[in-house]
């Protein structure tokens, strides 16, 4: 089976999870944890190099405080957990913001990843419009080098984006990257993930004919 080489992960339906159970919206980020790693792990053991989490976004501030602090929270203990399983770690955003979480700052570099482990990146208070916005200044920009000029250059082209929670948009998620990945929608809230999602996703995606727009 032909494996993705770069999977995207958009772990929506959190907020809704949670209503459904009765609680409030807040406690739906905290059970998206376990399945952030488990996607993790799970993508390794097939095959995949790299792998990128959208945690929150420049709009998703807009949200209620008490939400904010709950995503910003989720996405602290996310890295750290990742760090600690051994991938190689990048978070990405714009960290000139109050919005940014400063206990992320040390892992806006790239850390070297244990043997056996991949690369996972963290899209946290991610901006599309933050991420281009250096190609204004930037000179000598062609459709050949516009990734090295964006903020978000150390992350590969996307093959698979996979999202749950049944929304059929990609939100803002690295638009440069994600020029010809292929999308792969889940019904399913990301707190009831299992890792049958991921195999699923990776026998739609080996059905797929993908030229790259030749």
């Amino acid at each position: 089976m032909r494996i993705p080489r770069h999977v995207g992960i958009i772990p929506d339906g959190n907020r809704r999870w949670a209503q459904n159970k009765g609680m409030t919206k807040d406690k739906g980020y905290e059970n998206g944890l376990d399945p952030g790693i488990e996607a993790y792990r799970a993508c390794r053991d097939m095959g995949v190099e790299e792998v990128t989490f959208y945690g929150f976004t420049t709009d998703n501030t807009k949200r209620p405080s008490i939400q904010t602090k709950a995503f910003t929270d989720a996405c602290i203990k996310a890295a750290h957990i990742l760090n600690d399983e051994g991938a190689s770690l990048l978070v990405i955003g714009n960290t000139k913001s109050p919005m940014f979480p400063k206990e992320l700052l040390p892992f806006t570099n790239r850390t070297k990843g244990k043997d056996g482990q991949i690369k996972a990146n963290l899209l946290v208070n991610y901006g599309w419009h933050w991420d281009l916005n250096t190609l204004a200044d930037a000179e000598g920009v062609n459709k050949n080098n516009i990734q090295n000029h964006i903020q978000s250059f150390d992350i590969s082209r996307l093959d698979l984006i996979i999202r749950w929670g049944g929304r059929r948009r990609l939100s803002g998620f690295l638009p440069v990257q994600s020029i010809y990945a292929d999308f792969y929608v889940l019904d399913e809230y990301w707190p009831d993930f299992n890792k049958n999602h991921i195999s699923e996703a990776f026998k739609w995606y080996n059905t797929q004919d993908v030229t790259l727009g030749g």
